[in-house]
């Protein structure tokens, strides 16, 4: 049996649907699987033992029409797609798979044979995605796989000391978001680094490159700023996999990084805005959520703005340095 899963958003999307990937496995054992991610998807999924077939499809600069042909050829059995774009519909359909499986509130829905409801209403997004598997015959839930799945080789296991970093001796701050809104303020993040350092811990910043700019207004509100290492734009997506796997906790807004610390049972602190627990992307295992509750204009939206709507902000503003001072002690001690 042959099997492809269209997973074609962002880096956080694809880590959760690892689960899937290792569900589908473990009920079709002998299928071939196929999955269809951006080009991050070649560190993400790399020695993904769940994986037999990796397409990466950049629409940016790839013929959506070559991907169809191309998915045709290989003449499958079943096409899954946690993701619920139009693309994703018309493609899967186009390449005449005859058992096409997606979410009801997908683009251009009716496309699929089989459509399992999507609803946010608090269900974390490993499980709502794990429902795609429920209206297949051999679904057995029993055989679920619920935890992200991120595996290193010996070698990458060990890259967090190529940056003189000793396991589970510093805590990660992950200050940036693709969402400025998401973003919780320079002026927090650089007093908690303070207090975090003044009571003895070591410090340590990561993030891509586009985090850099955030990154230094951060560190101009940090009076112990020359006691941090930033590495925020030095490293690899797979660097940053065994710096969060050997952390001792980590700090970030609603975004990738919480999920990646998820999948090597690193605790994690995870700062709420604009977005909600509700939407299901909440640390699934080992974390704690810090946000402000009963604000009127929360959610703003599924992935936050570029501006607040409303020019306040705030949802981070009124969060204190001393809110998620209590939360790392809290789960330092208990996740």
């Amino acid at each position: 049996m042959k099997i492809i899963v269209w997973q074609t958003a962002f880096l956080g999307d694809l880590i959760l649907t690892t689960p899937l990937f290792a569900s589908i496995k473990k009920i079709y054992p002998n299928s071939h699987l196929s999955v269809i991610a951006k080009p991050f998807g070649k560190d993400v999924l790399k020695n993904n033992p769940d994986i037999d077939n990796l397409i990466i499809f950049d629409k940016k600069s790839m013929s959506t029409l070559n991907l169809i042909k191309s998915i045709k050829s290989e003449k499958y059995d079943i096409a899954i797609s946690p993701h619920r774009s139009h693309r994703a519909s018309y493609s899967l359909f186009l390449a005449r798979i005859p058992e096409r499986i997606g979410f009801d509130k997908a683009g251009f829905s009716f496309l699929y044979t089989k459509k399992v409801p999507h609803r946010f209403d608090g269900t974390h997004e490993i499980d709502r995605n794990l429902r795609l598997l429920s209206v297949l015959p051999d679904y057995t839930p029993e055989k679920l796989e619920k935890l992200p799945k991120l595996p290193l080789t010996e070698e990458e296991e060990y890259y967090y000391k190529k940056f003189n970093l000793k396991d589970k001796e510093y805590i990660l701050i992950a200050p940036g978001s693709k969402w400025e809104t998401k973003r919780w303020t320079p002026e927090g993040y650089g007093t908690l680094i303070d207090m975090l350092i003044e009571t003895g811990e070591n410090v340590v910043l990561i993030g891509s490159k586009e985090d850099e700019d955030f990154t230094k207004q951060v560190l101009t509100y940090s009076k112990r700023n020359n006691k941090v290492k930033n590495l925020v734009g030095k490293t690899n997506l797979r660097e940053t996999f065994s710096i969060i796997k050997h952390a001792k906790l980590l700090v970030s807004n609603d975004s990738a990084p919480v999920h990646m610390a998820v999948a090597y049972g690193t605790p994690v602190v995870d700062i709420y805005g604009p977005t909600i627990t509700d939407f299901g992307f909440y640390p699934y295992r080992k974390g704690k959520v810090v946000e402000i509750k009963g604000l009127e204009c929360r959610p703003c939206g599924l992935h936050g703005h570029r501006e607040c709507p409303i020019g306040t902000h705030e949802c981070m503003k009124k969060i204190s340095p001393e809110m998620v001072l209590n939360s790392i002690q809290e789960c330092i001690n208990n996740c």
